[in-house]
């Protein structure tokens, strides 16, 4: 009998619904080809709470991209807005998948299902999701999307916070896609500056800095870069302070994505050697990880819980600071 290897209690946590718990039962009913526990979900949702609502969305069109989970609920419930809006989504995520396979979508199928995401538009106009589907859809059109612009203002009309959107937004300006790291950097500093204090949206610089990084090693190798300034710069510390104090010091309510956002600006603190910084969000964290970025810059769990040590550390040697 094979047994299971005892996880430590010190090892981090990998939930992709960030401990929402009904987000993952309705997962798990797409996997097992029911479609009533992601309706009865998206049903229950708090209305114009739209960071949840994204969050959920996106969890489960991931998890119905390679099914036909979604399209069973339309032909049962034609009339479901919710049906709809996730139907566009999950064509978006059938697209990434194919691309992750190495071969970018042909211009007809991406336009097929940019047609899908703009009849969600039509169907849920309040809604900001089918808008975001449409933002994210346009990285994977050779040279951008005409329409960019005009679906960027869309989403901002209904949601000018919008955390998924703004990451799409930046991914789509980023070197990696249609843009350079200077208008990605732009992009982030300007919409960080933007957002009401305690916005998640501050922490977007990092997010820029991370991916930079990723860009630049895929491209020149870690011998090409200068680490030690990319990471702990005058730049990068400027942003990191003002990160936490736009964010975490006025952050009231935690939102559906927090975790994520929360393990960018950690790695962002521990690479610029603010430890004492850094430990306070491994607390507010409690464990909860996710692969990226730690995974950039190694293997991710090991940096988790190396740098979450390094931290704890660095405080319990620092007086005043636990």
């Amino acid at each position: 009998m094979a047994w299971k290897r005892r996880r430590s209690a010190a090892a981090p946590q990998y939930d992709p619904a960030f401990t929402d718990g009904a987000l993952s039962e309705a997962c798990q009913d797409i996997a097992a080809g029911r479609w009533q526990g992601p309706r009865d979900l998206l049903a229950a949702g708090a209305a114009h709470d739209w960071d949840r609502r994204t969050h959920r969305i996106r969890l489960l069109a991931n998890a119905a991209a390679d099914k036909r989970v979604v399209e069973a609920w339309q032909a049962s419930e034609p009339h479901s807005l919710d049906a709809v809006v996730l139907r566009a989504d999950t064509e978006v995520m059938r697209m990434f998948a194919v691309a992750r396979g190495g071969t970018i979508p042909a211009r007809e199928l991406l336009d097929h299902t940019a047609r899908i995401c703009l009849r969600a538009c039509e169907a849920a106009p309040a809604d900001p999701h089918p808008w975001l589907s449409l933002i994210t859809l346009a990285r994977l059109y050779e040279g951008g999307h005409a329409s960019m612009g005009r679906w960027w203002q869309e989403l901002r009309v209904r949601d000018p916070y919008h955390r998924e959107g703004h990451h799409q937004g930046l991914r789509y300006m980023s070197a990696r896609w249609h843009g350079s790291h200077g208008q990605a950097y732009n992009f982030a500093r300007d919409s960080a500056a933007a957002a009401p204090p305690g916005s998640a949206l501050a922490v977007l610089p990092q997010v820029a800095r991370a991916e930079q990084f990723r860009h630049r090693v895929e491209a020149e190798g870690r011998a090409g870069l200068d680490l030690l300034h990319h990471w702990s710069g005058d730049a990068a510390r400027w942003d990191l302070r003002t990160t936490m104090e736009r964010w975490l010091a006025a952050r009231t309510v935690p939102a559906a994505q927090d975790v994520a956002d929360l393990n960018c600006l950690a790695h962002g603190l521990v690479h610029a050697g603010m430890l004492p910084e850094a430990a306070h969000v491994f607390g507010l964290l409690d464990g909860r990880a996710t692969r990226v970025p730690w995974s950039y810059t190694g293997d991710a769990e090991e940096q988790y819980v190396r740098w979450r040590e390094r931290a704890a550390a660095a405080v319990a040697r620092t007086p005043g600071t636990r």
